[in-house]
């Protein structure tokens, strides 16, 4: 359960989830973590930040094993 505010996914972050083939990964992170990942893209300032941090939040999915540059075993997938 979340205690603090739910955001709602704006539709750049939906598509680019899409796009880039990551929204499963997305999915299957715990809500405190989607929600974390919404909130901080969204307090961006300039529109140069908020692309950065879409795309720190899309190469941590892809790679899985890392949430917000600290370590997160329970996503780590093996590669085949």
């Amino acid at each position: 359960m979340l205690t603090r505010k739910q955001q709602a996914m704006p539709d750049d972050i939906a598509t680019e989830l899409e796009r880039a083939g990551v929204r499963q990964h997305y999915d299957r992170r715990p809500a405190y973590q989607r929600n974390d990942y919404l909130a901080w893209v969204g307090r961006a300032k300039t529109a140069d930040t908020r692309r950065r941090r879409i795309g720190q939040m899309l190469e941590e999915l892809a790679r899985g094993g890392v949430y917000m540059n600290m370590s997160h075993p329970p996503s780590r997938r093996h590669q085949e």
